[in-house]
């Protein structure tokens, strides 16, 4: 019986083992394993793929998120709207920066940000209050967020609108991809993602060409075009060489392990709809499939018996954000976000990879469905 991985990096390096190899021998032999000529054809690469006008890449996720709140100037006094629902990177790079985190809660059928909620939180302060505030959409498990809907609230407010799409590259919505959807989108390369490297890494995507510039400074220590005149305060998120040929090697194969991703979900959603509740995508979207996550009341039992057939599981996430101890101070805690909070108590992820196969799919589904039966 083929062991089942919840992510199998060890058959994708098998199909692209030597052209990785090669690429990472060019760049030890150039020397250049700072940002480079490499790093230059991975952000060329990124924006031929998304149609975006501009790609910076920076050393994470994380620091893709802080350098564009850096560019921003977003700080002290600016109120920084996110879903409660995610990982706790998109709320600490705003309380670093000494803004206030307001937690939104989200729709429980596609686990992205609430509009409804958005507005209601957005409305409960008064206009002088957002001054060069911000909202940050985390597109969850791979499915962006409904940018049409927020760039109005944003426009609306006078808001700043970034998209935290660490989970989604590769999504789209009416054929616009991931990248295009926001003024400012972010993502990660995260060994874990859709499209990863080795290592940490991220990119930082806008059709703003002075916005990019002001990224690609900060970056680098805020420097200007002499490497050692500092214009700005800034910080040290740049991209090394090794992950940027591991990425373009990845980018080749991308669109094909997208398509898999797509079929193996669709895979799912046959087996299990009578079954768990399902991850809903809206009609005009594509998810990337970072993640194939159901809902259960019945959950830990459910880990706990997978796990017994060697079946692995994760849970994104256990606890949201406004509970979490580091928060407690930023939120108002008569506000429940029912939905966030509903969502920790019943999502499972379950394997999902371009090199999963159908028996092992069918076989995952059967011990769900032999489980529920019980």
């Amino acid at each position: 019986m083929n062991k089942i991985s919840f992510i199998d990096l060890k058959t994708q390096y098998s199909v692209l083992e030597q052209n990785i190899k090669n690429s990472i021998s060019n760049v030890l032999e150039s020397g250049q394993f700072i940002l480079g000529p490499i790093v230059e054809e991975a952000e060329l690469l990124l924006s031929k793929y998304t149609e975006a006008k501009n790609t910076v890449t920076v050393s994470s996720g994380t620091d893709a998120l802080f350098v564009s709140l850096l560019a921003l100037d977003i700080g002290p006094g600016s109120k920084v709207f996110l879903p409660s629902f995610t990982y706790t990177a998109t709320a600490e790079v705003i309380a670093l920066l000494q803004a206030t985190p307001v937690f939104v809660d989200v729709d429980e059928l596609t686990y992205n940000i609430s509009s409804i909620d958005l507005n209601l939180k957005i409305n409960s302060y008064k206009k002088s209050e957002l001054n060069n505030s911000a909202i940050i959409a985390v597109d969850l498990f791979g499915q962006p967020a409904d940018y049409p809907i927020l760039q109005k609230i944003a426009d609306e407010h006078g808001l700043h609108l970034i998209s935290d799409a660490a989970q989604s590259f590769g999504g789209v919505i009416n054929d616009m991809k991931v990248g295009k959807l926001a003024p400012i989108t972010t993502t990660s390369f995260y060994p874990t993602k859709p499209l990863s490297c080795y290592g940490d890494g991220g990119a930082i995507f806008t059709d703003d060409n002075d916005v990019a510039k002001k990224i690609k400074s900060i970056r680098s220590h805020g420097i200007s075009n002499d490497p050692y005149e500092n214009i700005r305060i800034g910080t040290n998120a740049r991209f090394d060489a090794i992950q940027a040929a591991i990425i373009i090697n990845k980018l080749s194969i991308f669109d094909e392990e997208l398509t898999q991703r797509r079929k193996i979900a669709s895979i799912y959603d046959q087996e299990l709809g009578e079954y768990v509740l399902l991850p809903r995508i809206q009609t005009e979207m594509k998810s990337a499939w970072a993640h194939y996550t159901i809902r259960t009341k019945k959950r830990n039992a459910m880990r706990k018996f997978l796990l017994e057939n060697d079946i692995p599981t994760m849970i994104y996430y256990p606890k949201p954000m406004h509970k979490q101890i580091a928060y407690q101070n930023y939120h108002n805690h008569k506000d429940a976000l029912p939905n966030s909070e509903m969502l920790c108590n019943e999502v499972l992820s379950l394997p999902l990879h371009p090199y999963i196969n159908e028996d092992q799919i069918l076989r995952i589904t059967s011990k769900i469905k032999e489980f529920l039966k019980k």
